[in-house]
């Protein structure tokens, strides 16, 4: 019996341990932050067999768009995972509804975007006006911190974000769009 397969003999198979596996996938497009602290993975089930041999393991998964590219890589990184920790038996949904938000990020997440240089999505507004929507976000420099900063693009290195430059150090960078 390999040591893997040991290891996951000792295990109970437990959603606590498929969810420490899935804080260890990083987002393809953004290498420092997890698909946990993302909020792609929604939920993880594992359900009990005889004797607890060859759980069926279910994530769920919902893209942070529905065209987002990354999400064939996400699902190969989650199927890879779980067959490298000897799980065999798995099923990857994806679920569209309710849409992803950026409500759905951890914080460490949003700290880990400030600190790898990309600025996290702002807050969001409990009520929106028509206004809001003519104005430029104010977004904070994640290289300096001055909120003195404009957009260049709405689209920046992938869909879900925006280029931004400050012009107090005047550094571009990238914002993680709010929806």
């Amino acid at each position: 019996m390999s040591t893997k397969q040991q290891n996951i003999n000792h295990q109970s198979f437990s959603e606590a341990a498929i969810w420490g596996l899935m804080r260890q996938i990083y987002d393809p497009e953004i290498p420092v932050i997890s698909i946990v602290d993302l909020g792609i993975v929604r939920a993880v089930e594992v359900s009990s067999t005889v004797n607890n041999l060859n759980p069926k393991i279910i994530i769920t998964i919902t893209p942070t768009y529905s065209g987002c590219p990354a999400m064939d890589v996400i699902g190969m990184n989650i199927r890879m995972s779980l067959l490298e920790h000897g799980f065999k038996n798995m099923e990857i949904k994806t679920n569209l509804s309710p849409a992803w938000t950026t409500d759905w990020m951890s914080a460490e997440g949003k700290e880990k975007l400030r600190a790898f240089g990309i600025a996290p999505p702002n807050p969001s507004q409990s009520v929106c006006s028509p206004a809001q929507f003519q104005e430029e976000e104010v977004v904070q420099c994640p290289h300096c911190n001055a909120h003195n900063t404009k957009m260049v693009s709405r689209f920046g290195s992938t869909a879900c974000k925006a280029l931004y430059q400050c012009n107090e150090c005047q550094e571009p960078f990238d914002y993680f769009k709010c929806h």
